[in-house]
Parts: C-alpha cells; structure tokens; sequence
C-alpha cells in the first residue's frame, strides 16, 4: 500500500507494479494465485515447474520497484510528524524491523515447505500451519482463521491503496487544473495566484467511469501493459522531483528534533503504509532460479528501499519545513516542467489502480461466482467489480485527506500483515522445536509494537479526520495547495 523490463515484459511487468501487494490463495479454483499473478500469466496457467525463474538482479529490481509507490512522496510530510532527528531514526528502525519480519517469513515458509513437501507456500497457507503446529488444540482447531485473517487484511491493504490513489489523482489535478492560469516555463518563480474551481470530491468523481472501465479489464496480460506505463512514468516522475528538492536546503535549526507525540502516530501509519510489502516477498523467492540467495537479496533489497525512503523523506522536510503537504508533488512549482511531473503521477496511478485492484478482485470474486450458476457467474463478476471502485471511490470521498488516508490504512492494515503476524508466526511455529526465551521476548516486543502502532495509529487518523470534518466546510485537499 506494490506494490517487468526485459523481453518477458509481458511475464514480468505485473511484479513491477508500484505498492504491489501479492495475493493468497482465494478459493479451489485458483491454485498457487500468488506465483501465477507474479507471473504475470493467467490462473489456468502451468505450474511453477515449468518457469525458468528470475534472477538474483531481477529479483533485487522486482522487490525494490515492488516498494517504491504513492507512500515515498507522503514521507517528507511524515518527517514532519516525527521531527527531523526522530524522523530518520524512527524509519531507519522501521525498515530494520519490517526486513527482519519478512526473514521471519521466509524461514517458517521453508520450513512448512519441506515438512509438507510443497514447492511453494503463500503467507496464507503458512499461517494456517502455523496455527496446526501450534501446541493450543483450539488454534489447532482454528487454523484455517489463519488464511482468513490474512486474506481480509490483504484486501483491506489493497482496498486502502485503492482509495489514497483516488484521494492522490484528485489533489494533484485539481492542483494542476487551479493553477493552468498562472503556470510559466520559469520554475525559479513559484507563483501561487490559484483560480478556484469545483470541490476535489468532486474531482474523484470525475475519475469514477474511468476507473469502472479500467477494473472491468480481466485480462492479466493487457494489465501487465499498465504496469510497465505505470512504471515508466512513476520513475521519470521521481527522478525530477529528487532534482528539485536538493537544489535548495535551507538551514534547518527551526525544525524540530522530536515532534509531538500524537503527530508521532500518523507517522507510523506512513512509515508502515511505505514498508508494508511483505506480501510479495514468498512469490519472488519462489521465482527465482537460485531460492537460496534470495535471503541476501532481500537484505540488500531493503537496505535501498530504507536508505533511499530516508534520503526522500529527510530532503523532502529540510526542503520545504512546516510547509510541506501531504504529497510532496503538491509542493512542486507551478511551472510545465514540474506540472507534467503530476501529470505523469496522475496516469501512473490511473493505470497501477488496475493492478492493485486486481488483487481483491481475485479473493472476492471467485469465491462469489463460485456459489451461483454459470449462468449468473458473469454478471455477478461485473456487478462486484462496480461495486468495489464504487466503494473505494465512496472511502475516498468520507476520507479525503491524503495524509491521514495513508496513516489510517497503514496503521489499520500494514501493521498486522507487517509487524504483528510474523513474529507471532515464529513462535507458533518452532515453539515445539525449543525457541530460546530471547527471541520468544523478541517476538513479542515486535507484536506489541505493531499492536500499539494500530491501535494508536488509528486512533489518531480517525480523530484527525473528525476534527477537520468538523472545522472545514469544503474538502480536505483545497487546505494542501494554498
């Protein structure tokens, strides 16, 4: 909340999806989902043997392309929340920890593949023997809540990225559309004369039919050219907004060190929301050629990733201060070079919805159509389909602040899937085979860190959004772009 250049970019380009989430197994009639979605190949696709795998730099690409979305450019405003000592400390930390948890992951994942001779097991799946190994009979009972407590925070994930994309298209067009007056080829002179125009909920309006046409594409393949459009215009568009903000720091003394405490929680929210990709680390394992390497890739792959968060997150803040919005697209000047960077954000996010919409469409939908006749199968999948955008549209419009948005379903979901089910995971897991007491203290401290962060993190998206629902008449993103 991933969430494909070569010659097999048609295979590939869907692992490339910016805040790409990877999905479980939804029901029979999808079998090893995960991998066949990765593959970029249809579910009636063959199995993974006969896949020739990725390799070690393909798979460091992947992950590192799978991380980098709409949550790096909240990040500067997260920094804000945080405090400029406290902010980089605090990523730093969250980045070792979510790393540290996806390793989690991958070992009990081995180890249920190799006690059940499978080649591949999804992050529902080892949940679910997780809770079977475990020595209570009444999870053991209960195991198959495992898969569906992870697949209803996938979907919440995914529904949620859906929903800040709505919420991020609205804000920077009606940005751009606001100051098309006022824009000049001199990006050295900000100016900041804003012609009004209509409410930005109506704005995300304006983005349903194209969006209802977009999910209404079922073809995995034809998406996959979305995803590398995607790709392209998101890198280009990052690259001149990195450009711009090391041009001019000024001196950061004012700023402080450690922001308030209540602040402190939406910035867990993002941080979480940026980092929560553990979703897509068992599919990339299971493609690459050499399995046994990616432990080190993955290591590798999130060094950059938090490294280069820091270093977009710490910039971003000196660059701008207090004044930084919640998108630092919306901070960029009103001239074409820095307007057609938000263009391109905006196509980019019009065609990675598709793909992260894909993900709960492929849980919901088969499980659906597969309780009614043939003959309804087929409305019934369009049915659901308009009514999921319709819905994320509808989240969009009661919750339009694009920083508590991320905050809220970074705190609500990326914090389960990301810090309180995988240490859990382990000691379910090799409890048996004698855990020692200072990883079972470890785990837990973990566990209780992402269960304060959802509880607080919550709490204070869901209090932040009532106060301004209470103080402000028009919408949310007019008070970003003033």
């Amino acid at each position: 909340m991933s969430m494909a250049k070569s010659a097999r970019a048609p295979q590939e380009a869907v692992d490339l999806n910016l805040d790409f989430r990877s999905p479980p197994e939804s029901a029979k009639k999808l079998p090893n989902k995960d991998s066949d979605f990765l593959d970029g190949s249809p579910s009636e696709s063959p199995g993974l043997e006969t896949t020739k795998g990725i390799t070690a730099f393909q798979t460091l690409v992947h992950l590192v392309k799978g991380n980098i979305g709409t949550g790096v450019l909240g990040l500067p405003l997260a920094m804000k929340n945080a405090g400029i000592l406290m902010g980089p400390l605090s990523l730093l930390a969250m980045g070792l920890i979510s790393c540290h948890c996806m390793h989690i992951l991958i070992r009990c994942a081995r180890r249920f593949c190799h006690r059940f001779n499978k080649p591949f097991m999804d992050y529902g799946d080892t949940v679910m023997h997780g809770l079977e190994a475990n020595p209570s009979a009444w999870l053991r009972n209960h195991a198959h809540w495992g898969r569906c407590i992870v697949s209803f925070f996938l979907i919440v994930t995914q529904m949620g990225f859906c929903c800040v994309y709505i919420v991020f298209l609205a804000d920077n067009l009606k940005q751009v559309v606001e100051a098309v007056n006022s824009t000049t080829n001199n990006c050295h002179y900000e100016t900041v004369i804003l012609t009004p125009t209509m409410d930005s909920r109506l704005y995300m309006l304006t983005f349903l039919p194209f969006l209802v046409l977009i999910v209404l594409i079922r073809n995995l393949r034809i998406l996959t050219v979305f995803s590398l459009l995607a790709n392209i215009t998101m890198l280009i568009s990052l690259i001149i907004i990195i450009q711009y903000i090391v041009q001019e720091i000024p001196d950061p003394h004012q700023l402080p060190l450690v922001a308030n405490w209540k602040t402190y929680s939406l910035f867990f929210g993002t941080a979480i929301f940026s980092f929560e990709s553990i979703g897509v680390v068992l599919p990339l394992e299971n493609k690459m050629k050499d399995a046994r390497r990616f432990p080190v890739i993955l290591s590798l792959g999130m060094s950059i990733i938090t490294a280069l968060y820091i270093s977009v997150g710490t910039l971003g803040y000196l660059r701008f201060g207090d004044d930084v919005k919640a998108s630092i697209t919306l901070n960029l000047p009103n001239c074409w070079l820095y307007q057609s960077v938000k263009i391109l954000y905006i196509i980019g996010i019009l065609c990675t919805y598709a793909l992260q919409f894909y993900v709960p469409a492929e849980i919901i939908i088969p499980f659906a159509t597969s309780h009614v006749s043939k003959r309804w199968a087929l409305p019934l999948d369009l049915f659901l389909r308009l009514a999921m955008v319709s819905l994320t549209c509808v989240l969009a419009i009661l919750i339009p602040r694009l920083d508590l948005v991320l905050s809220l379903v970074g705190s609500l979901s990326g914090s389960a899937l990301a810090l309180i089910i995988p240490p859990l995971l382990e000691i379910t897991t090799f409890y048996s085979e004698g855990l020692s007491h200072v990883t079972i203290v470890k785990d837990a401290l973990i566990s209780i860190l992402g269960f304060v962060g959802f509880v607080m993190g919550t709490y204070q998206a869901l209090d932040e959004l009532i106060q301004s629902g209470n103080s402000i008449t028009f919408s949310n993103s007019t008070i970003f772009i003033q």
